[in-house]
């Protein structure tokens, strides 16, 4: 199968970003395995871990395109997702470990000497990714695109399917998505319940991630449209494209293995020099860090009005991190304490969970239309950032009630909208479970052939 671009050369970018990624993938490398290796200043540091991590989410996103010649357009994202939360895996499985072997030894998960609590941090990691990916992650898809279709109309540019000024659609066959990501939202909500995360829990999830990734992986091949990089990448020889594009995947999978955890440790530690309290640093800076990769991949596939892969990739990311991610965090736990024990959830960490969970609620009630609106993602925005700044600025023991009555307005919101839309969580729950992929694809293509005539 070939792609519309038939460039035979290689363009710049690729060695590029190859390139700017060698220097964080040697030093950090070099790190776990007790090489010799310059030891850089903290906020330095985070430079050069932060441009290899950039690097790497080019390399991600150009492999992602270019696989989709061989693979379905889901599946791809899926895998892109997963790579690009790689990050995420690696902080919360180190702060995981810790409170294993600390309650182990104690029979419990105490505090350590810098006063932190590994058990806290781990979730306290989980909770602040998720809501970082959903409150500033959707809404810059929605701007990204909105610029992206401006410039595009000034230069006489294509019309996209996806892309519109201050909205995104996403396509019926991205319902698997939603659904899945709706099911494991409605098990969260009982979380905040709950003073562990057992291997009940690591069942459900860990079950609910293998059903959607089966369900994608029924989806037929399409003829992507491939620019640029992906495109050269699109258009070698069979073998020759696998091996390429799988090459890529796997070092932008060893870049981010190697930086990510260096990256959000220097950022933590230059916050700490600054006086930043560690907890916050943990639960914002860390995930903003480990973030990054995925962040950059959407917004480059929302420049290029590819903004339902852009959207796509992101709340693929969240189906991975609530299903997938969630579901590991009791077992690693359980293996490193030697022990069937449950991860135990304190009282703020319930209080986390719950806004967590409340915000999911909120935005999953949000894409039954499969629409996201600037409305709506000003919405998302601003609700989150309220939460993040209040998290920071008042006392523990207020900010749980500015957590609370911000959980109350997410349930809220979202039971209206899903009242509102329930004839599309009928079918959202009929297309992501069951319906054939060929019969979404022709609707698909109807709804671009209406909007390109509006």
């Amino acid at each position: 199968m070939r792609v519309p671009d038939r460039s035979d050369r290689l363009t710049p970018p690729l060695p590029l970003a190859a390139l700017v990624t060698l220097p964080g993938l040697y030093i950090g490398a070099a790190d776990y395995l007790g090489f010799p290796h310059p030891q850089l200043p903290a906020p330095f540091a985070a430079l050069v871990y932060g441009i290899a991590i950039v690097g790497a989410a080019f390399i991600l996103s150009w492999a992602a395109e270019a696989a989709q010649v061989d693979i379905n357009g889901g599946l791809a994202l899926a895998l892109l997702a997963f790579l690009a939360v790689l990050p995420e895996y690696a902080v919360d499985f180190v702060f995981t470990v810790n409170a294993g072997v600390i309650n182990a030894e104690h029979g419990h998960c105490m505090s350590g000497p810098d006063g932190s609590n590994p058990c806290s941090l781990a979730l306290a990691n989980m909770t602040g990714a998720n809501r970082i990916l959903v409150g500033v992650g959707w809404p810059l898809v929605v701007l990204v695109a909105t610029l992206a279709v401006v410039r595009a109309r000034r230069n006489g540019g294509a019309h996209s399917a996806s892309a519109h000024k201050g909205w995104v659609k996403l396509p019926r066959r991205m319902s698997v998505e939603v659904f899945f990501l709706g099911a494991a939202t409605v098990y969260s909500l009982h979380l905040p319940l709950r003073d562990s995360l057992t291997l009940v829990d690591a069942a459900v999830l860990v079950s609910l991630f293998v059903a959607y990734a089966w369900r994608l992986a029924k989806a037929p091949v399409e003829e992507p449209e491939l620019t640029g990089t992906s495109a050269w990448v699109g258009n070698r020889p069979k073998a020759a494209r696998r091996w390429l594009y799988g090459a890529m995947f796997g070092l932008a999978a060893i870049v981010i293995l190697a930086t990510a955890e260096h990256f959000a440790h220097n950022l933590v530690e230059t916050g700490t020099e600054l006086g930043i309290d560690h907890f916050l640093l943990v639960q914002w800076v860390a995930p903003l860090a480990s973030e990054s990769p995925e962040l950059i991949v959407a917004c480059l596939f929302a420049w290029k009005l590819h903004a339902s892969s852009a959207l796509g990739t992101l709340i693929s990311s969240k189906v991975n991190q609530w299903t997938l991610l969630v579901g590991t965090i009791p077992i690693v736990f359980a293996i490193s304490s030697g022990s069937f024990d449950g991860l135990p959830i304190d009282l703020h960490q319930r209080f986390e969970l719950m806004i967590t969970a409340a915000q999911s609620f909120f935005a999953v009630a949000i894409l039954v239309s499969l629409t996201m609106t600037a409305r709506w993602a000003t919405a998302l925005l601003t609700l989150f950032s309220i939460q993040f700044v209040t998290s920071i600025v008042l006392p523990e023991e207020i900010d749980r009630i500015v957590i609370a009555v911000l959980s109350g307005i997410y349930v809220i919101l979202g039971l209206a909208l899903l009242v509102y839309r329930f004839t599309d969580v009928r079918r959202v729950t009929r297309d992501g479970l069951a319906t054939p992929f060929d019969v979404l694809q022709r609707a698909d293509d109807q709804e671009a052939v209406r909007l390109s005539q509006d």
